[in-house]
């Protein structure tokens, strides 16, 4: 790949691409590979048949969070 005939954009969107691959491989996903468990497994059907959704500052709000 020759860098320099990519535009700025391109550029942008490979380097944010192979810092994403880094820190992927750095902190990685600790639940990665595990099954989720019958119970949750109904929790998370249930919850999503349900009408209510909070967005993320609704649910900071409620945990007293800020962010």
């Amino acid at each position: 790949m020759d860098l320099s005939l990519l535009t700025l954009q391109q550029l942008k969107e490979l380097v944010q691409g192979l810092v994403d691959d880094r820190i992927r491989e750095l902190i990685g996903d600790p639940d990665l590979g595990l099954a989720l468990g019958d119970a949750l497994r109904a929790r998370l059907k249930e919850s999503l048949t349900g009408s209510e959704r909070l967005s993320g500052d609704d649910v900071a709000d409620r945990l007293g969070l800020r962010w």
